[in-house]
């Protein structure tokens, strides 16, 4: 059973513009180290940082919050598999939120999906409540 659903579309050269103007300031109040050094380590580095806004953004939504009531940045983490497909962990209010939305003896999956097209990073997140 679908419980939420949210989709983000950022601009990249809003973020770079953003990572330009105030650089670490920015990086560590929204992005874990994690998605830090993901970001870091890629050629386009305002493109990933911008899909995982988006990612943040859109898995806000799917909680039924947007970025208010508590929910932090750092809450929604965008990390890969091996594979590169990519997942989003909730930590915090985030978290808790999560709990609160999942009905009893279910457990709850979160899907997530990331593209971009310059100037374009677009995220939808899915989350599924599942029989255990």
């Amino acid at each position: 059973m679908i419980i939420g659903i949210g989709t983000d579309l950022a601009n990249i050269d809003r973020i770079a513009g953003t990572l330009e103007r105030f650089g670490d300031r920015f990086r560590n109040r929204v992005f874990t180290e994690t998605e830090q050094r993901k970001a870091e380590r890629r050629r386009d580095v305002a493109g990933t940082y911008a899909k995982r806004w988006a990612a943040k953004e859109a898995c806000s939504k799917a909680l039924g919050t947007g970025l208010r009531m508590g929910i932090a940045w750092k809450d929604m983490s965008v990390r890969n598999l091996r594979t590169g497909q990519p997942v989003m962990e909730v930590t915090g209010w985030a978290k808790a939120r999560l709990e609160e939305l999942t009905p009893p003896g279910h457990e709850a999956i979160i899907h997530v999906t990331l593209t971009d097209d310059h100037p374009w990073a677009q995220a939808t997140v899915l989350i599924e409540a599942r029989p255990k």
